[in-house]
């Protein structure tokens, strides 16, 4: 789909798209229309249930007197009202319209906003922005799509009042929603495709964009000690992988700390010895969603040339059972030097980011980190679809990642960290055990007890994500399936909070 910006003026073809306020009031352009129209707008207006409200559309098809083939009301509310994620979610529920009516090109005018402090470039970019992530379809194996099926709109313009500042703000954003895409595409590949060396190559191909990736194979991984990442592993005919990708956007390039990124890549999760019920595991191919996120997030830094220092580290395993796999009672020897009674191998993803998260804070000594997985079931009843889980040993850090969330609209809610859960992974015969003695209780809370083992001062975030990388309804910009959570939320964070210190 391409999008374009133009000043104000109606279409001579193609679709319409104008705002209606809050008790159906038109905006200017939206007048004019209905006069040429001989008050065509004001009469559906009359006879639908349409009210101006926020996320309110009404399509009026072959209008009279005009060019155009329909014109598509969208309701905006109180103007002062409006924020960039309101104007992300109109271009999105454009698209899931327009896509469904046949609609090959449409004109969306904004015009009357002059009550929002945003100014109107800004505007005008997000709704492309908005539109472009609701335009996202994964359907590369799907070869007996009908006409029917096939979404129809090929491009959107939007005209405003400042134009030309529009399409330079979304340079930007389509780098984002580029790295966006790349995330929904990973955790969307099946388990048989997408598996830790092939995601490792994935990882490679972003050296296009000037991302320097290095890649570890088993033996140096062995080398380094990472005994719990390679005990989850040991069970599957797929070799585990460790991708390291770096950007140096940084103006001072060699004397700025990076911001470090981790992520639980579980390509796909048995459970292994400790196997999981059948139904639903087809679902397991987006355990790694973390990993799929730090990929996506390394993309759009690059593709927007942000001027900061990033590292991020991607650890790929497959938990599988066979004759080798690891046994619950095994006892293994991280990198840290920590031990670990395995007593559940399904708890295996803070196995995995035990050796990951340790290896990139011994080799690279980042300003902070953050993680990212697919880490317990016990977030989603905690916090249900809504907002990831949010772990931290800095409150600055912690309200830097919740204030990005609240602006993209990618939700976190911090949850407590204290040592009377972090006692429940002490081992009686181990440094540590990989579940907690309080059966299911606090169980992301104690997950996350056990990751702070392997950080040592560094200020450290985990963002649990486990209800956030998969979704089984459609948004507005957000296709059902893989979400692409948290490409936006971290690129938010270090725009606001790094970009060119």
């Amino acid at each position: 789909m391409k999008f374009a910006f133009s000043e104000i003026s109606l279409p001579k073809r193609g679709s319409l798209a104008v705002p209606v306020f809050a008790d159906n009031t038109l905006s200017p352009m939206a007048q004019d229309v209905d006069d040429i129209t001989g008050g065509v707008l004001s009469r559906a207006l009359e006879t639908s249930r349409f009210k101006g409200k926020k996320g309110d559309l009404l399509e009026i098809l072959a209008p009279q007197d005009m060019d155009v083939s329909r014109v598509v009301l969208f309701g905006v509310g109180e103007p002062e009202d409006l924020k960039l994620v309101d104007f992300e979610s109109l271009g999105g529920s454009l698209v899931r319209k327009l896509n469904t009516s046949g609609a090959r090109n449409v004109t969306v005018i904004l015009d009357g906003l002059e009550s929002n402090d945003l100014r109107d470039n800004e505007a005008a970019a997000h709704v492309a922005f908005g539109a472009k992530l609701g335009s996202y379809r994964f359907a590369k194996y799907k070869t007996d799509e009908d006409d029917a099926s096939e979404p129809s709109l090929l491009r959107m313009t939007v005209a405003c009042k400042a134009s030309s500042g529009a399409r330079k703000l979304f340079t930007d954003l389509e780098a984002i929603a580029e790295g966006v895409f790349l995330t929904r595409d990973l955790v969307s590949e099946p388990a048989n495709i997408l598996y830790p060396e092939s995601f490792a190559d994935k990882c490679r191909e972003l050296t296009s964009l000037g991302v320097e990736v290095e890649i570890l194979d088993e033996d140096k991984m062995a080398r380094l000690g990472m005994g719990a990442l390679l005990g989850v592993g040991q069970g599957s005919v797929r070799e585990s992988r460790m991708a390291i990708m770096r950007w140096n956007g940084a103006p001072n390039k060699k004397s700025k700390k990076p911001i470090a990124f981790v992520g639980k890549g579980v390509c796909f999760d048995t459970g292994g010895i400790s196997l999981k019920p059948g139904p639903g595991m087809e679902e397991m191919k987006w355990d790694m969603g973390g990993a799929g996120t730090v990929t996506g997030l390394m993309k759009a830094l690059a593709g927007r040339k942000a001027k900061v220092n990033v590292i991020g580290v991607v650890a790929l395993v497959e938990n599988m059972p066979d004759g080798n796999a690891q046994r619950p009672g095994d006892i293994v020897t991280s990198m840290s030097g920590q031990t670990i009674e395995i007593l559940n191998t399904d708890a295996e993803g803070r196995l995995v980011l035990a050796d990951a998260l340790w290896y990139t804070q011994d080799r690279f000594d980042p300003e902070l980190m953050i993680d990212l997985a697919t880490l317990t079931g016990a977030i989603i009843i905690t916090l249900g679809h809504e907002n990831a889980g949010l772990f931290a040993n800095n409150d600055d850090l912690a309200d830097q990642i919740f204030s990005a969330g609240k602006t993209v609209g990618e939700g976190v809610w911090r949850l407590p960290m204290q040592p009377e859960y972090a006692k429940q992974v002490k081992s009686p015969i181990a440094d540590l055990q990989n579940i907690g003695t309080g059966g299911r209780g606090a169980g992301s809370i104690v997950a996350a007890e056990f990751l702070q083992k392997f950080v040592n001062d560094t200020p450290w975030a985990h963002l649990d994500i486990a209800g956030m990388a998969w979704s089984k309804k459609d948004t507005s910009t957000v296709p059902k399936g893989g979400t692409g959570y948290g490409v936006r939320l971290l690129d938010q964070f270090i725009r606001k909070n790094h970009e060119g210190k």
